[in-house]
């Protein structure tokens, strides 16, 4: 449930219990209902076609194909957050609307990389929490693909994530849960499941080091190598948690990277 009171837009949700997300509201630029969702476009930013900007910031990047359900949330975005949005006009973009589960089962052992960028397990994002998802996008990965999906909040979402690489560790031969800091998100954490089919895969080290000439040049605020290695170190609730696991694969304990 999410309501403007008193100038105020509060993230009110079962998910995050006992707290709430609220941020001070100048002006609502757009409201309105989908088919899907309850659409609402304040100042303070953000929107569809972020991920895809910062995708296409790399140079080996050479297609890239997203799959958008709501068409709403893609014109939404291009005429109220255009600083987000502008990777919409790339010329290596093949934009289609639709469902994402539907789109992959035409497209099996196509993609190098899968990314999800869902909102939270609740009414139709539910299904990209589960494992048949995990087991649609395995089929649609090359060989050596990787995938990387929107992981929840350690503080909120332990046993999600938990079960989560569970079925993940059983699909893939290697998979690893990263974090990062988000002011705009629940607790202020947003975390990422990463698997991959080459089991020689080590997500916690850079394919590429970057340079501080590399960051200038790609625009980044945020991410550098060492703000890639230091992701994948948890804090000790978690890593005991999700560091090692019993997944359901005959009556073997499979240990994450050895770690205990």
């Amino acid at each position: 449930m999410d309501k403007i009171k008193d100038g105020w837009f509060s993230e009110i949700n079962a998910l995050w219990p006992g707290q709430a997300m609220s941020l001070q509201v100048e002006e609502i630029l757009f409201h309105e209902k989908s088919k899907f969702q309850d659409v609402i476009v304040l100042i303070i930013g953000g929107g569809d076609g972020g991920i895809l900007r910062e995708v296409i910031k790399h140079p080996d990047v050479e297609q890239v194909d997203q799959c958008e359900i709501d068409q709403m949330v893609i014109d939404v975005s291009k005429k109220y957050l255009p600083e987000m949005a502008e990777s919409f006009s790339s010329p290596k973009l093949n934009l289609l609307v639709g469902d994402g589960f539907e789109f992959m089962k035409k497209h099996q052992g196509q993609y190098d990389v899968i990314i999800t960028d869902s909102s939270d397990p609740v009414g139709p994002a539910s299904t990209l929490f589960q494992k048949s998802y995990y087991e649609l996008m395995k089929t649609a990965l090359k060989p050596d693909g990787i995938l990387a999906c929107q992981g929840e909040c350690l503080w909120l979402h332990l046993e999600l994530i938990k079960g989560m690489l569970a079925f993940c560790r059983s699909l893939f031969p290697v998979s690893d849960y990263a974090f990062t800091t988000i002011p705009t998100y629940p607790s202020g954490q947003i975390g990422f499941v990463l698997c991959s089919k080459n089991p020689d895969t080590m997500f916690s080290t850079p394919v590429r080091e970057l340079s501080t000439e590399d960051v200038a040049q790609m625009k980044l605020k945020y991410y550098n190598s060492d703000i890639h290695r230091a992701a994948f170190i948890l804090p000790e609730f978690a890593r005991k948690v999700l560091k090692t696991d019993t997944v359901e694969n005959g009556n073997a304990d499979q240990t994450h990277n050895g770690t205990n």
